[in-house]
């Protein structure tokens, strides 16, 4: 919105550091950070005062969650999506096909993820809106934004699958990749949904894949980027960076409530939002594959529950002591701060490799 303001500039002063993309990508962690920390805590004792019992905690997970956890307040992701809409509406170009595309996924499974939220703390059950219809809502959402991003595609890129390292490498798709940008968008939303079990464990890796993917959106926008990196040139897309910078911003501001022990839960509400956030900046980036090595955590953690409930089913056993992997690593003892700064180390390590791939042609 305030990039208009650079009209008001003749080439010079300082409106005219509106039309810079960084500025006002800085500008829109600044707004998201001090979003968090003006309603951080306000929010926290509404949600306190309305939820009386707090999340439920799952009977069936390690037991010292039902001492350490129990009472906590859920529904945290609303602070996230709140700093991080408002920056993005005020910082970003309001023309831009891209913004809106993420706005729109961001808040519709933000919005599933809030009623499944609601339907946990109203019934004090862990089961909230069952999972067919949260599935198949994402799936319908998903389906929207992968035509929405094929049509502001350029016609050269548009249905094509890009692939990493290898350059001018186009696999077209046709109506295929519809279906395949479902998967991605949804698979994030439900991968990052299963690692936001322990305390500030899934808030440092979406910040550290959403500033890599930040990154890899304001290169594929520039054209002498492209140029000098060898990648795909989808005009546009540098201002994604300002939304991932008010997605760091307002991370940032929720982790200061959320660090152990938490005060607050993102809860569904903001584990499906920022996950399908991640799938949709890689489809409308053209960068589908490399997500899943700047996530690869989140795809280890979806991966240990695909495999557990399979063999299981197979064998009657299980490979993990408890699934998602940070629960088996629990299990065998390790503390959860521990468990939680590993996780982060391993996510910044992908991120680096997924990053690396911008560059090795």
């Amino acid at each position: 919105m305030l990039f208009w303001l650079a009209d008001l500039s003749d080439g010079g002063g300082a409106f005219n550091l509106f039309r810079y993309i960084t500025f006002r990508a800085g500008a829109a962690f600044f707004t998201a950070l001090v979003f968090g920390f003006l309603f951080g805590r306000p929010l926290i004792n509404l949600l306190r005062k309305r939820q009386k019992n707090g999340q439920p905690i799952r009977a069936d997970g390690p037991a010292s969650h039902l001492e350490t956890k129990a009472g906590t307040p859920t529904m945290g992701g609303v602070l996230i999506l709140g700093g991080l809409i408002f920056s993005t509406l005020l910082w970003a170009r309001l023309d831009n096909s891209y913004v809106w595309l993420l706005l729109f996924v961001t808040l519709s499974f933000g919005a599933i993820g809030f009623a499944d939220d609601y339907a946990k703390v109203s019934k004090n059950n862990v089961k909230g809106v069952p999972g067919r219809v949260r599935f198949g809502l994402g799936l319908a959402i998903a389906a929207i934004a992968g035509v929405w991003a094929a049509l502001i595609h350029p016609a050269d890129l548009s249905f094509q699958l890009a692939f990493p390292v290898f350059k001018d490498t186009l696999l077209n798709m046709g109506y295929l990749f519809v279906p395949f940008a479902m998967i991605v968008i949804v698979g994030a939303a439900n991968a990052v949904n299963l690692t936001d079990g322990l305390d500030g464990l899934a808030i440092m890796p979406v910040m550290i894949a959403a500033a890599t993917l930040g990154v890899i959106a304001y290169a594929v926008g520039r054209v002498d980027f492209t140029e000098y990196l060898d990648v795909h040139y989808v005009p546009g897309t540098g201002e994604i960076l300002i939304f991932c910078a008010g997605l760091i911003g307002a991370g940032l501001g929720f982790l200061w409530y959320n660090a152990p022990p938490a005060a607050v839960f993102m809860g569904d509400t903001g584990s499906l939002a920022l996950g399908g956030a991640l799938g949709a900046i890689a489809v409308a980036t053209k960068h589908e594959i490399v997500l899943a090595i700047v996530g690869g955590l989140f795809v280890i953690e979806a991966l240990s529950v695909i495999v557990q409930v399979g063999y299981f089913k197979a064998t009657g056993k299980r490979v993990f002591l408890m699934a998602p992997i940070h629960h088996h690593f629990e299990k065998k003892g390790w503390a959860e701060p521990q468990i939680v700064i590993r996780f982060w180390i391993i996510s910044l390590i992908l991120a680096l490799i997924g990053l690396a791939t911008l560059k090795v042609r």
